[in-house]
């Protein structure tokens, strides 16, 4: 499948029906167009089964009440409607997006307490995130923009609005001909890349960004577990920016990124180690176990 997203084959589930690719639209004064009233999750099916599927849906409609947004639907209907648009593409190996926002209604100011709240699903192919980065390590701008404060927005939500400046710092890292960018928090902590969580070695141990201001990504929490299940040590603390001198591997986490090696960030320089193969390596079967 290639070229626009919005010029394609297949079928998308829509507000409980299943439509053709090119007809699922919208109307231009649809709230979340204006006003970034909108949640989503991106999950990856591998050969035939979305991983945690179930952990995704619950994610999606927590994020909808962290918005004031409750999605219409219950958790075992999205995952079925997950798996119905799958079968309706031939789908077996596939990323999954689902989406919750508000629509078009008798409201058009930033209240929309009476528009309605719609859900979509579409699937696609969609190969590594960052391409040969997986094998080499991706390389990394640091962002100018920082994290908000939980203060200032619901940043335990999987918000659109939270994806603003991860375009603008991924854009911006692109044209510097890096893959991918690094936020520090509103404190200066090392904070995550645009659409990932990071992980770091150091003799041994690794240290990861404590989620207070983050989300705490499944992959995030599937390979804590399999960290701390081989014996490992896992530090989830914030971290200065000062300290990525010290640090031996690097890598990256997500449904998109999978774990993906990081080779250098700014001016510091990281090597692709045996216990970031290794993770990798183990969550690829974990996947497609």
């Amino acid at each position: 499948m290639a070229g626009s997203y919005e010029d394609r084959d297949g079928k998308i589930w829509m507000d409980g029906q299943m439509v053709e690719w090119r007809g699922a639209q919208v109307h231009i004064l649809t709230h979340a167009l204006h006003y970034a009233s909108s949640v989503f999750e991106g999950e990856r099916c591998y050969n035939g089964k979305i991983f945690k599927s179930t952990e995704h849906s619950q994610r999606l409609l927590k994020s909808g009440e962290l918005l004031d947004m409750p999605i219409p639907y219950t958790v075992e209907q999205i995952d079925a409607a997950k798996e119905a648009v799958l079968a309706a593409n031939g789908l077996t190996d596939a990323y999954v997006r689902a989406v919750a926002f508000r629509g078009a209604g008798d409201e058009m100011g930033v209240s929309a307490i009476g528009n309605p709240v719609r859900l979509a699903i579409a699937v696609w192919s969609w190969g590594a995130y960052y391409g040969d980065a997986k094998m080499k390590g991706a390389k990394l701008d640091i962002a100018k923009w920082k994290r908000p404060s939980p203060e200032t927005i619901p940043t335990a939500a999987k918000a659109a609005g939270l994806y603003m400046i991860c375009t603008m710092a991924k854009h911006s890292a692109q044209a510097k001909g890096c893959s991918d960018a690094l936020f520090f928090d509103y404190r200066g902590y090392v904070a995550e890349a645009t659409g990932a969580n990071i992980f770091f070695v150091k003799g041994g141990e690794v240290h990861t960004p404590l989620p207070d201001c983050i989300l705490n990504g499944i992959t995030r929490q599937t390979v804590i577990g399999m960290l701390r299940a081989k014996g490992i040590t896992v530090h989830e603390r914030h971290i200065e920016p000062s300290e990525l001198e010290g640090f031996e591997q690097c890598w990256l986490t997500g449904t998109a990124a999978e774990v993906t090696p990081v080779g250098q960030i700014g001016d510091y320089r990281f090597e692709v180690g045996a216990l970031t193969r290794d993770i990798a390596t183990e969550y690829e079967a974990l996947v497609r176990a």
